[in-house]
């Protein structure tokens, strides 16, 4: 490789450090640009790390400079942010932008956007391939203005990959799922009541993974849609057996058919359908194969959350996982066991 260069857009978050990583360790030259300007220890000496709000045009065109062979872009979330990227195209080679699986629909219109409405969750194919329709582009969701970005960016002359990522995790996370396994267990909780049988499954996407299908497209320029997601998409009780194993705990299962009235039982997994990736395009278009494992990864991941629990309310360390409600009403568990005998 000859001098080829990136430049990362969103460098210090969750999946923007691995893939600066990445991109670094395959030779790239790699300018990491972020709020704050920070470094990651992981990253080589080699890595750039500039101080940008991406929001500002004007801050984003002078640091871009005379440009880059690829803009991979971890914040862009709609479609000002496709034109601002567009408006750059005689500068940028081509654009790998984070997209979300969330953005798809099933055949009656539902998707992640109608969780919580009448419609009910979506009962999508299983895997879900890159063809299925989606919500239609919008600024009323996130998944609509996701819609918005993609669209922008593939009907434009500037070559894009679009990564719709599945549940990512690993360390570094504002809100991993895992945190409602790795506190039962560090807390000593004896059981794990699981709603839906235990069944669920939300296919994860470790960064790692979607490092790899990012620095792949970088190598490939194209126009495309692609799912990102781990090799296999484990069930929400397999899940919690797997973080039990790395912190040495043994925590009886309960699985529960349904959702009980109290929402007892419910995790950030939990659907009553399961949400399972196609990764077949990626494979054909990119050569993809992914370099972990999800319980090979899991030690790392657990690690870090634990590390963050250490002297801290749960809420503190985790701000962005209150969206899930009170994870750890122990109280309302035990009183739902005591009703069943």
């Amino acid at each position: 490789m000859d001098n080829k260069t990136a430049f990362v857009l969103g460098a210090t978050g969750q999946i923007g450090r691995a893939a600066v990583r990445a991109l670094a360790e395959d030779g790239w030259s790699v300018r990491a640009a972020s709020r704050g300007g920070g470094q990651d220890s992981t990253w080589p000496a080699s890595v750039e790390a500039v101080r940008l709000d991406r929001e500002d045009d004007a801050q984003l065109a002078a640091a871009l400079g005379d440009g880059a062979d690829v803009l991979v872009d971890m914040v862009a979330y709609d479609k000002r942010h496709a034109r601002q990227l567009t408006g750059l195209g005689d500068r940028i080679g081509s654009v790998v932008a984070i997209s979300t699986g969330a953005v798809y629909e099933d055949d009656q219109g539902r998707g992640f956007d109608t969780m919580a409405s009448p419609a009910g969750p979506p009962c999508y194919p299983v895997p879900i391939p890159e063809s299925l329709g989606t919500v239609a582009p919008g600024d009323a969701t996130n998944s609509t203005r996701k819609i918005d970005l993609e669209r922008e960016l593939l009907e434009s002359a500037l070559p894009s990959t679009l990564l719709r990522a599945g549940a990512v995790h690993g360390p570094h996370c504002r809100s991993p799922r895992e945190l409602h396994f790795v506190k039962r267990a560090l807390d000593r909780r004896p059981v794990r009541i699981l709603a839906f049988g235990g069944r669920s499954r939300f296919h994860p996407a470790h960064v790692d993974n979607i490092a790899e299908l990012i620095r792949l497209a970088a190598l490939r320029p194209g126009s495309r849609i692609l799912n990102a997601a781990d090799p296999e998409a484990p069930t929400v009780a397999e899940i919690s057996a797997a973080v039990d194993d790395v912190l040495g705990a043994h925590g009886e299962i309960v699985p529960v058919e349904g959702l009980p009235d109290s929402g007892v039982g419910l995790t950030p997994w939990s659907g009553p359908h399961p949400i399972v990736f196609d990764m077949a395009a990626a494979e054909r278009e990119l050569g993809y194969r992914p370099v972990t494992g999800y319980a090979e990864s899991l030690p790392r991941t657990v690690e870090w959350i634990a590390g963050q629990l250490e002297g801290r309310d749960w809420r503190e360390a985790f701000p962005a996982m209150t969206k899930y409600g009170d994870l750890f009403d122990y109280a309302a568990e035990d009183a739902w066991l005591a009703g069943r005998h």
